[in-house]
């Protein structure tokens, strides 16, 4: 990953030229051996590339003392570096900071750094102390970080376990997905507190949990261990499901677990649910077709600072798609169904994303299981954010939905609100 320095080059001890001065605590926080916990680099800057999809870096003590990791992930595996500290892993670390990664996430013993750089190129950071000190682990041969151990009780009520903890082989692909759900939620928890309850947080205070669209609740019961569990979060939960069967079921899972105190299941279509309270974070699951714009309307009504979605079938653009309107040269994929369809799944998560960000949101639409297990694999994360929307969005946004003459649900539903993301009707719409 890192190149050699030239011979006869001498380490400065300072940020190189390359790396931003912006991210200078990033960079003291990565060379303290005493209190980095983890930190992780991911995404990549705007019209820039980057050589690795994530890099992870944590101190590790081995049998010739203590080392700097740096793991970093490509597309296929992972490859793992360990630099001596002092020069070395300073110069290790200025070449990490020098990529053009879009976001990283540190955690200190003390606290939370997370830096994100926007469109325009200049690095935001939020810092977040930690309520405790954090104690890093620094054994070399760790075992495989899972968020939610397969041993927790969760997974054998679900069926995902076998009676000895081992996860089911028929079951691989549900408890992958509940780790990917759990590894993009992780970055967010502080944003969803600090937005929420804040240091009211508390038992009479607990952050507030909504699943729209839970179905069998597999990963609402999976975030709500997590964040109780793991982040220690006090949590009071809902998941909201049109089915009878699935408010029965999740409400005797809860029982079973102890938790029906802190969860509870309603019977409701998502568009009409009735909350006590506005949510501090917002799930919407593979819920079809336009009920993802449903819970996404919800959100933003409620003003809900954190959420997360994974559309699943997008039926509703894709019957909008008309030959006559398809600009050119995008009859050549229109013309073939499965083509249509896939590209109707892009526009209407890249829409919907746009929408987000018109209404006062930081959008990021990543993976959220691997392709092979599932082409509906996208995860829209979104955080409220004072800032105003990126310039030129909102001419972006119209030109796309006139060029390919669309409505988007989520556009419709959120139009008393918004009325300027309403598209007018024109005769290629009827």
């Amino acid at each position: 990953m890192a190149r050699p320095m030239p011979d006869g080059a001498q380490h400065t001890g300072r940020v190189s030229d390359s790396v931003r001065p912006e991210l200078e605590a990033v960079r003291a926080a990565l060379l303290d051996e005493r209190t980095l916990v983890r930190s992780v680099a991911s995404g990549r800057q705007r019209n820039a590339v980057v050589p690795f999809r994530r890099v992870e870096a944590r101190y590790v003590d081995l049998k010739a003392g203590r080392r700097l990791q740096l793991t970093s992930y490509d597309g296929t595996q992972a490859h793992i570096r360990n630099v001596e500290p002092g020069p070395v892993a300073e110069q290790a670390v200025d070449e990490l900071l020098a990529m053009p990664f879009a976001s990283w996430h540190v955690d200190t013993t003390a606290e939370t750094l997370q830096t994100r750089v926007t469109k325009k190129g200049r690095p935001l950071m939020h810092r977040t102390a930690h309520v405790d000190l954090v104690e890093p682990a620094r054994g070399h041969d760790r075992p495989k970080r899972r968020l939610l151990d397969e041993s927790d009780p969760l997974f054998a009520l679900l069926g995902v376990t076998t009676d000895e903890g081992r996860v089911k082989p028929t079951r691989m692909a549900k408890f992958r997905q509940v780790q990917e759900l759990l590894a993009a939620l992780d970055p967010l928890v502080d944003d969803a507190v600090r937005m929420g309850p804040g240091t009211r947080l508390s038992a009479a205070r607990p952050l507030r949990m909504a699943d729209l669209g839970c179905g069998n609740a597999y990963l609402t019961f999976a975030a709500f261990r997590y964040l109780t569990a793991v982040k220690d979060v006090p949590v009071q939960a809902v998941g909201v499901d049109a089915k009878a069967q699935a408010r029965a079921h999740n409400a005797e899972v809860a029982r079973q677990l102890g938790i029906g105190a802190q969860m509870e299941f309603v019977e409701s279509p998502i568009g009409v649910a009735e909350l006590r309270e506005p949510p501090d974070l917002v799930l919407a699951l593979h819920a079809c077709d336009t009920a993802t714009d449903e819970a996404l309307a919800r959100a933003v009504r409620w003003r809900t600072p954190v959420v997360l979605a994974a559309p699943c079938c997008h039926h509703d653009i894709q019957r909008q798609l008309s030959a006559d309107h398809t600009p050119d040269p995008f009859r050549l994929v229109t013309r073939h169904g499965i083509l249509k369809e896939r590209l109707a799944d892009v526009l209407t998560d890249a829409l919907r994303a746009s929408i987000l960000r018109l209404v006062g949101y930081r959008v990021e639409v990543i993976e959220f299981v691997d392709s092979e297990h599932t082409p509906r694999n996208a995860l829209i994360r979104a955080v409220r954010t004072p800032a105003p929307a990126p310039s030129g969005e909102f001419d972006g946004y119209r030109r796309l939905v006139d060029q390919w003459g669309v409505r988007p649900a989520l556009a419709t539903l959120l139009a008393d609100d918004y009325p300027a993301l309403q598209v007018a009707d024109s005769p290629s719409r009827g």
